[in-house]
């Protein structure tokens, strides 16, 4: 989509989303800009402005499905979107035992649900007027599930797959579909991560990758290269083949404490 008026993109105050609006950022184009804190939503949409953007922005917490629907019609019933970003995204890093079903649902609730009902608005709109494109912000993670990390691969794996399905549901109406995967990227997030993070990329050159790759609408947009096919391989081997590899390479969740152990 090379000419691009209106672009929207969730989850736009930090990492990749703050990152995908400066790199959008510039005379002709409108952003709307998605967060939940208002100050730092305020603080993107001026300095995506000093670039030449025309900005909105929409305040508000994805947990609340129903609410954001309601939002996002109703601004795409007066400002249509040509291009939308869906980057929303938390995670939650659990080594020990099994993780709170509070964080479960969270992560769950914003990395997916949210993103389904951000499609399902966006489609109808779409697919009425014959155009658009939507990127769904997926991770490498969603090729073989991580133990330091169930839930949000879970999440991502949910997502890449309503994502390829969309795809060929949309395209018929004119609409692209693209699940994009990145790796390791420096952001808030990877930096919690408690392992070890190869082939890291800063959240600036993600960007521009994302940028230049939806130009061609792909299916999928997975990088960085060398370890998208790492992941990928792991996908495809016997799982006790890559389980065993993981927990080699440190991505193993800690062992239960024994009953009377002393602690290091």
């Amino acid at each position: 989509m090379k000419n691009l008026r209106t672009v929207l993109i969730t989850g736009a105050t930090s990492g990749i989303g703050l990152s995908l609006a400066l790199q959008y950022a510039q005379p002709g184009t409108t952003l709307v800009l998605h967060g939940r804190d208002d100050a730092m939503l305020d603080a993107v949409a001026a300095a995506c402005r000093q670039q030449g953007a025309t900005t909105k922005t929409l305040l508000h917490d994805l947990g609340d499905h129903v609410g954001w629907m309601e939002k996002l019609a109703h601004h795409c019933a007066t400002t249509p979107v040509d291009l939308a970003l869906v980057n929303a995204g938390v995670a939650h890093t659990s080594v020990h035992g099994i993780e709170p079903w509070e964080d479960v649902q969270h992560m769950l609730d914003v990395n997916l649900r949210a993103a389904m009902a951000t499609v399902t608005v966006l489609a109808a709109a779409m697919c009425q007027r014959g155009s658009g494109q939507i990127a769904l912000v997926s991770s490498l993670a969603a090729y073989v599930g991580l133990p330091l990390t169930p839930a949000y691969c879970a999440s991502k794996a949910g997502l890449k797959a309503y994502g390829e399905a969309m795809r060929g549901r949309l395209a018929p109406y004119g609409v692209g579909v693209c699940v994009v995967m990145p790796g390791f990227v420096k952001t808030g997030m990877s930096d919690r991560f408690a392992a070890a993070k190869p082939s890291m990329v800063s959240s600036e050159w993600a960007a521009r990758r994302i940028q230049r790759g939806l130009l061609r609408n792909p299916a999928r947009l997975a990088f960085p290269q060398p370890l998208a096919l790492g992941m990928w391989c792991l996908s495809v081997l016997p799982s006790s083949w890559s389980q065993f590899i993981l927990r080699r390479l440190g991505y193993a969740a800690a062992p239960p404490t024994r009953p009377g152990a002393k602690a290091d």
